[in-house]
């Protein structure tokens, strides 16, 4: 029999917190990709063309998706307290595939504003679903059997980066959407699209790794036995990120070289690949993300306080940031001059009300970017006093 959670509302107070500084770092990545005059027309970590302010603008918020996963899973352990496994394993299929259909529908309209749904993205919403779907079929295995697969997927994956650096090598649709997709379209139906964003193997070892994790925040560890643990785990990712990357030959399709200053050849080092997950990637995202989860257990201000809104709620904000933001594009897109006409874009540009080469420089980002973040705190706040007031609705535990 599992062990009950005591302290319960510290403790998940700490991984509200810590999800959401992740989602409101999210939205500064998303608000770039709408607003920032190079954003769709060149990559923010291209060292031809980089700056450093820019590059951290871009890096700072590969911190999000794998927040978002892990914690997915460490959440997903925390209600394994509370249900039978036949209850957990129906619950996780059921809002697996509600997630799924919410990447597809909601999302994506989202993202393209186009009602046809030329382009559909495959991204964070939808790895998640389909790893909880997974999840839900694997739940009944033992705790340890899950922990190694996990840790097999996590470490070994990068494996597969062998074959695919082959010469020749070309990869089909099940390929990319298990592990190599890189926004690779796969047409459904005439001039439909799926885009391959997030293949979801990676992301699914993660949610593996937070659902182990969970059980550090049962009543078998003290407060201060979980802290020192989290502690050795985070600075022991990070060590293993900085000697694997060092070495350059596993961990990253990608290795680091020597740039023009020293500078620049950190920013190789640090530039590892978001899409598939690398283990390396994950390593050096996780590893803090434990270390905040140890610091932020004992600390309560105004500031975490904030942050625990918008973690508790963060598929709620989620979804309504992507539609802020959008429409904050379409606000900048009449006033430029632009007409509805022009609303569409030719070729293979997904979004509608966005012109490349149109925006603002970092600063009317950053500035877009507080707008949105301070605007949706009181729709934030509602909605987790409704949830807070509301347990016995069902269907609050599908949002």
């Amino acid at each position: 029999m599992q062990p009950a959670i005591t302290a319960s509302s510290k403790r998940i107070e700490s991984i509200d917190i810590v999800r959401g500084i992740a989602m409101v770092i999210m939205a500064l990545d998303h608000v770039r990709d709408y607003v920032h005059i190079t954003a769709n027309t060149d990559d923010p970590l291209n060292f031809a063309t980089t700056t450093p302010f820019l590059y951290f603008t871009r890096w700072i918020t590969h911190f999000c998706a794998p927040i978002f996963v892990f914690l997915s899973g460490t959440s997903i352990y925390l209600q394994s307290l509370r249900k039978t496994k036949k209850e957990l394993s129906g619950f996780l299929i059921k809002r697996g595939l509600w997630l799924i259909f919410v990447e597809i529908i909601i999302v994506s309209l989202a993202w393209t504003f186009n009602p046809s749904y030329g382009f559909i993205p495959l991204q964070v919403i939808w790895a998640i679903g389909i790893s909880m779907l997974i999840l839900g079929l694997l739940i009944r295995l033992p705790f340890n059997i899950i922990l190694a697969m996990g840790l097999i997927i996590v470490f070994g994956h990068n494996l597969l980066d062998i074959p695919e650096s082959a010469a020749g090598f070309t990869p089909n649709f099940w390929w990319d959407i298990t592990h190599h997709g890189f926004f690779a379209p796969y047409q459904f139906i005439p001039n439909h699209y799926f885009i391959i964003v997030y293949p979801f193997v990676p992301w699914l070892g993660l949610m593996m790794l937070g659902y182990c994790t969970g059980i550090f925040f049962t009543a078998k560890f003290s407060e201060q036995e979980r802290r020192k643990i989290f502690i050795r785990i985070g600075l022991s990712l990070i060590a293993v990120f900085i000697i694997v990357r060092f070495i350059n030959i596993y961990g990253d399709p990608h290795p680091w070289a020597t740039q023009k200053d020293s500078l620049f050849t950190f920013l190789s080092f640090m530039n590892i690949n978001k899409y598939p997950p690398s283990l390396l990637f994950l390593c050096i995202i996780i590893g803090p993300g434990f270390l905040l989860l140890a610091l932020l257990e004992k600390f309560k201000n105004p500031f975490t306080n904030i942050m625990q809104i918008y973690g508790r709620v963060a598929f709620f904000y989620y979804i309504l940031h992507l539609y802020l933001i959008h429409l904050v594009a379409v606000v900048f897109f009449f006033i430029r001059g632009h007409s509805m006409s022009e609303a569409g874009n030719s070729g293979q540009f997904p979004f509608n009300f966005v012109v490349p080469g149109e925006g603002f420089g970092l600063a009317g980002v950053y500035a877009v970017w507080a707008f949105v973040v301070i605007a949706l705190y009181p729709f934030c706040r509602w909605y987790n006093n409704y949830k807070t007031n509301h347990k016995e609705k069902w269907w609050l535990s599908y949002l």
